[in-house]
């Protein structure tokens, strides 16, 4: 069963609110954690005095009961401020959040809203098709299309054969040490530099390996396939001029039958929506910031709230308040003995509930690499148009156990996105589809390598473009050639360009 485009994008945003959401969920229950340990302290401060009015002198107690008291005041004083400082970290995510839902529902009308102006405008092509398909000028341009994009793909097999041939039989050569020490030295051409004694000794080595006679053949190996892409990107383009020339037939029937005005609403739309998702790029990014900053108070980074802690703890370290519990523990009076327990007990329940929190922040730490790879699929999703109406998932996995299994950690998140490409598909594909959209020159992933090219073709790898100042569209730019084959390099964020070349991996849930 197929999914399509939006249905798609909506399952990705569902996963992305239940993190932020266990998110917020595990902030506030850690500030609520740190709220019990520092009334733990408290208790257990007060336990101690009660203890030392029972068994000291009442001028040893009055001292032990002022240092206990004046430590408590002050650290009260401190938590007090940090419980306001968690409630306006709180307040503040909470209105991020809010912004976030607002947009995705604004982003949702005008995805809608595009939707509909795209299917007048592929209805209005209908209509037109036939009667442009029976004109003269459109048949000519159309075989030479088609003729040109069949010369394209067969160069583009003779460069993928030659590359294969000069691997194989390159191999040879590269692993023969000797040849590759005078090929990398240069040795046999103008390059070639050495003393007179080293000339001798590779002059001895060159004439054993027949260096003279394998050298030709090698650089022959080489230079096949270099050429045969040359005269694949020169292929490549003129059937790309051809299809240019196609378009522009089809382009002008539509705006004879008066697909002008539709066409100007969709690039309206198109610009509306990419700044709608610039402003979810921002949104996210400031929520991030805001949860960190909650995070970061309910781990107990606030400063006031370590030192009041400390000074609650300093207060309970003391060698007096020690040997006031080693001496309680030695005597069997009943009073003596409730206290004690009560002492006990305090400190088990402080133990495990900073156990807890350890675990709490783990967690947390886990949840926040998740949102923020899934976020990054999010964008990677739209920049490469994968929400427009005509795209569309074979796996619905994709959605179900293969999330689930990204989620927990079960699979990377580059392997994740791998799935979505190799899984994607467009439907239509005639001019009239066309002219309803174009449909974006989506390259299926292949491996080690980022294009459709064969491998190392003009020079290697192809360069990876920011999403900054990129033409708008839905998802990116649904009226600009898209489709990406692999991480783009990063979407831009307010914590610094979220620019690692590829997902990062890691953690589990």
């Amino acid at each position: 069963m197929s999914v399509r485009g939006p249905e798609a994008l909506a399952s990705i945003e569902d996963a992305l609110r239940d993190i932020r959401r266990e998110e917020d969920d595990l902030s506030r229950r850690l500030a609520r954690s740190a709220e019990r340990l520092g009334k733990f302290r408290e208790t257990e401060s007060e336990l101690f005095r009660q203890l030392a009015r029972i068994r000291l002198a009442p001028d040893v107690q009055a001292e032990m009961d002022t240092q206990l008291s004046h430590a408590e005041a002050e650290a009260r004083g401190m938590l007090t401020n940090h419980n306001k400082n968690l409630e306006s970290a709180e307040a503040r995510l909470e209105d991020l959040e809010a912004d976030l839902s607002r947009l995705a529902a604004v982003r949702a009308e005008a995805a809608a809203d595009l939707a509909t102006r795209r299917a007048e405008l592929t209805a209005l092509a209908q209509k037109v098709e036939a009667s442009v398909r029976q004109q003269p000028d459109y048949q000519r341009a159309e075989a030479r299309a088609r003729e040109l994009r069949a010369i394209a793909a067969q160069s583009l097999g003779k460069t993928a054969q030659a590359e294969t041939d000069e691997r194989e039989k390159g191999q040879p050569y590269r692993d023969d040490p000797l040849f590759m020490y005078l090929w990398e030295n240069g040795y046999g051409t103008t390059e070639y530099r050495a003393g007179n004694v080293t000339r001798m000794l590779d002059g001895m080595v060159a004439r054993h390996i027949g260096f003279a006679e394998a050298r030709p053949n090698y650089v022959m190996l080489g230079e096949i396939p270099k050429r045969l892409r040359e005269h694949a990107a020169y292929q490549q383009d003129a059937a790309e001029a051809a299809e240019a020339e196609l378009a522009q037939l089809e382009q002008q029937a539509i705006e004879r039958a008066g697909g002008g005005p539709i066409q100007e609403a969709v690039a309206e739309i198109e610009a509306h929506l990419a700044q709608i998702d610039d402003d979810i790029v921002d949104a996210e990014d400031q929520r991030d910031d805001a949860a960190n900053t909650l995070s970061g108070l309910a781990e107990g980074a606030d400063p006031a709230f370590e030192q009041a802690l400390e000074l609650l703890a300093t207060g309970l370290r003391r060698e007096d308040v020690k040997a006031l519990l080693a001496d309680a523990r030695k005597t069997t009076t009943g009073h003596d003995d409730t206290i004690v327990a009560q002492i006990d007990d305090i400190r088990a329940r402080a133990k495990d509930e900073d156990t807890e929190a350890r675990q709490y922040k783990e967690r947390l730490r886990v949840l926040a690499a998740r949102r923020r790879e899934l976020e990054d699929i999010q964008w990677e999703f739209k920049k490469s148009r994968f929400d427009d109406p005509r795209s569309s998932f074979k796996e619905d996995k994709l959605v179900g156990d293969m999330l689930n299994d990204f989620l927990r950690g079960t699979i990377s998140a580059a392997s994740y996105w791998e799935h979505w490409q190799r899984s994607q598909n467009w439907s239509g594909g005639d001019w009239s589809e066309r002219l309803g959209g174009p449909l974006p020159k989506t390259r299926e992933p292949a491996k080690n390598s980022e294009s459709d090219w064969p491998e190392a073709s003009f020079g290697g790898g192809r360069t990876r473009r920011r999403r900054t100042g990129l033409r708008g569209g839905f998802g990116g730019g649904w009226g600009a050639p898209g489709g990406t084959s692999g991480p783009s390099g990063g979407r831009p964020g307010s914590s610094g360009t979220r620019g690692h070349t590829g997902f990062k991996t890691g953690g589990g849930f």
